[in-house]
């Protein structure tokens, strides 16, 4: 074979295997992670991840791209690249990727995923604040790239709330927006946080704190110038309950627990004490009192007191008047006699001296700590029982009870261990704390008038009082009644003998 045909034959040859080579196929490229339109907080870390396969050959290289910068290679399964989004603006960005295959043919995916941000929201400061409600809100300045779906405010009487507590929802969108808090319980401290929904998340505002409105605080003022249909009452108001007291005054009734649907007095307004006239009332009769004060929270109530009106008056023969009360089939006086003088106009010894005191089996009298001027109004006078024994210090058809007759009062009130309760002044005013179970529902406002010991000395007022019987036991003793600060019994006793100085109540003639 000549070198012609030799290298025709290796022409031929070439063109022949040239023909017979087949096309190369495309590599496949998709992207598994993320997918197109994922959202994704600023910060977050993303795993590109990609699947790429070449039929006909391999893959050479899977180049990442991020808004078309190219930023990683991998020529090696599996195809990913982590991407930070710390430093990532806010907004779309496309990833693109292209893979490559031996033969040099390439394949591209891309997809779209968006960085965005927790809203920024502020809570507003919480205002007009009630008992059961109040006002917040917030102010959206940034929805964080992602559209405001929800927004409002949650709350809770523990720090920190969210949407599992309750909350209110009030639109969409950025700005500002108004709440209302209800059904909230007075008296109450509560927790706030405007909060913002978006697709990210929900995202909240700072804590604000508030404390619901209460009711005033306040006490009754005891009774006093108590008349067959009139008294004097009031009260205290020592806390406003954190809102302006509109009202304020006392009510009764002949029932307990009067309130402001029955008769009452409207007494100005604002905090502190005040005085209250009660009137139209019936004669020996029964009323239940409290103080009541208003605001903004609603009404409050003081501790109830009760009173007896008189069915009439007495004068002695100083010309004292003393209120009279009905209990049972007995006419009481309702305060400590203080007269001076005798029924016939004679004056009763007034002794002042502790040795005088001492030695004395005849009658005499004195005021407390010989202080006319602060106990004779209140407490009365103090008489040893040699006075009580001339019969004489009544009005007219008026006596010292006896023995008997205290004892028929104490059995009409329920017997000795109740008794006290119910003829004891209310309150502490006069009588020392506790006084418990003390009503006067009978309205005979027994008093702590103490006594003047046999041997001069003065004790006990405020806490103790001690009322003679006509009733001699001995001829060193007599009866006598007792009541206590801390108990709500009536003891009927011959403890002490004639020489100390009692309170005296009259009672009517039969």
């Amino acid at each position: 074979m000549t070198i012609m045909k030799k290298l025709t034959f290796i022409l031929l040859t070439l063109m022949f295997l040239t023909s017979c080579k087949k096309e190369n196929q495309l590599p496949t490229c998709t992207i598994t992670y993320p997918n197109n339109g994922d959202e994704f907080e600023q910060g977050d870390t993303i795993i590109i991840s990609v699947e790429a396969n070449d039929k006909d050959g391999l893959i050479a290289e899977v180049r990442f791209y991020i808004d078309d910068i190219g930023i990683f290679s991998s020529t090696s399964f599996p195809y990913s690249y982590t991407w930070n989004t710390l430093d990532v603006t806010i907004g779309d960005h496309i990833i693109k990727v292209t893979a490559k295959d031996n033969d040099g043919g390439s394949q591209t995916d891309e997809c779209t995923i968006s960085i965005i941000e927790d809203a920024t929201i502020v809570t507003t400061e919480v205002s007009s604040i009630t008992h059961n409600s109040a006002m917040s809100g917030g102010n959206i300045t940034d929805d964080g790239g992602a559209s405001i779906l929800e927004r409002g405010v949650c709350w809770n009487t523990s720090q920190n709330p969210t949407l599992s507590n309750e909350h209110t929802s009030d639109g969409n969108g950025t700005g500002s927006f108004t709440s209302s808090l209800t059904g909230l319980t007075h008296n109450t401290t509560y927790y706030v946080k405007a909060y913002a929904t978006n697709s990210l998340g929900t995202s909240y505002g700072s804590e604000v704190t508030f404390t619901t409105l209460t009711t005033p605080t306040l006490t009754t003022t005891v009774i006093s110038a108590i008349t067959n249909n009139s008294a004097k009452s009031g009260g205290n108001v020592t806390d406003d309950g954190g809102s302006t007291v509109t009202a304020r005054g006392v009510c009764w009734s002949t029932s307990q627990n009067p309130t402001i649907t029955d008769d009452f007095t409207t007494d100005d307004s604002g905090t502190g004490s005040y005085s209250s006239s009660l009137t139209g009332l019936f004669s020996e009769t029964t009323y239940y009192v409290r103080a009541y004060a208003t605001n903004s929270a609603g009404t409050a109530y003081g501790n109830e007191v009760s009173f007896k009106t008189w069915i009439g008056a007495v004068t002695d023969y100083d010309g004292n008047v003393y209120k009279i009360v009905q209990i049972g089939t007995q006419v009481w006086m309702a305060e400590n006699l203080k007269t001076t003088k005798y029924n016939d106009d004679t004056s009763i010894p007034l002794v002042t001296d502790n040795n005088e005191w001492i030695s004395l089996n005849t009658p005499a009298f004195c005021w407390y700590n010989n202080d006319a001027e602060t106990n004779k109004s209140i407490y009365g006078a103090l008489y040893n029982w040699y006075t009580v024994n001339t019969g004489k210090l009544c009005p007219k058809g008026w006596h010292i009870p006896t023995h008997s007759e205290w004892t028929t009062l104490v059995n009409f009130l329920g017997g000795e261990y109740v008794a006290g309760g119910k003829l004891k002044e209310t309150g502490t005013l006069h009588w020392q704390s506790p006084n418990p179970g003390a009503t006067n529902e009978t309205g005979f406002t027994a008093l702590p008038g103490g006594l003047r010991y046999y041997g001069g000395s003065f004790y006990h007022i405020g806490d103790y009082g001690w009322w003679w019987s006509a009733t001699e036991e001995s001829a060193t003793f007599a009866w006598h009644s007792i009541m206590f600060y801390n108990s709500i019994e009536a003891t009927i006793s011959t403890l002490y003998n004639k020489e100390f100085g009692f309170s005296i109540r009259c009672v009517k003639d039969d």
